[in-house]
């Protein structure tokens, strides 16, 4: 397999629309970056590759895979992300499908002759509106068992 295909669509899901448009209604994000990194054995990288999505939302990244200084690139090794939303309104990358965090390559959809091909499932963008604020590492938040009793009163 000298030739690598890694496939996928990035979408805007707009969580203000009804039920239905916010289900089956996401759009296709034209010039939307989604970027390709392969990792050696020891974890440090070795191949990077980003791609424009088009009017479909569609991306296409094609990798020789023995390009990298003769190595042959693991597919195993490889993750796919979002890397940035052209759209003014829909740029807030979610991790619907892991387009947030990033993708590992896991099984090829085709293997055919000198072609591997992966698909992947659709990754999404959505509105500073619809984005969860991460309360995880907050300490702002946080009540004492002081503040919690006042409160009861």
């Amino acid at each position: 397999m000298d030739v690598m295909h890694v496939v996928g669509k990035v979408l805007c899901q707009d969580c203000t629309q009804g039920w239905n448009e916010w289900v089956e209604g996401a759009k296709p994000i034209k010039g939307s970056i989604v970027s390709l990194t392969c990792l050696d054995e020891r974890r440090r990288v070795m191949y990077y590759r980003s791609d424009l999505t088009d009017e479909a939302g569609i991306y296409d990244l094609i990798v020789n895979r023995t390009t990298c200084h003769g190595k042959t690139i693991k597919p195993q090794n490889c993750f796919v992300r979002l890397v940035s939303s052209p759209d003014s309104v829909c740029n807030i990358a979610t991790d619907f499908a892991g387009g947030k965090s990033g993708v590992k390559l896991r099984r090829p959809a085709v293997v055919y002759r000198d072609l591997l091909k992966y698909v992947l499932s659709p990754f999404y963008y959505t509105t500073p509106m619809c984005d969860e604020p991460d309360i995880s590492d907050n300490d702002d938040n946080l009540e004492t068992n002081d503040d919690k009793h006042q409160n009861n009163y």
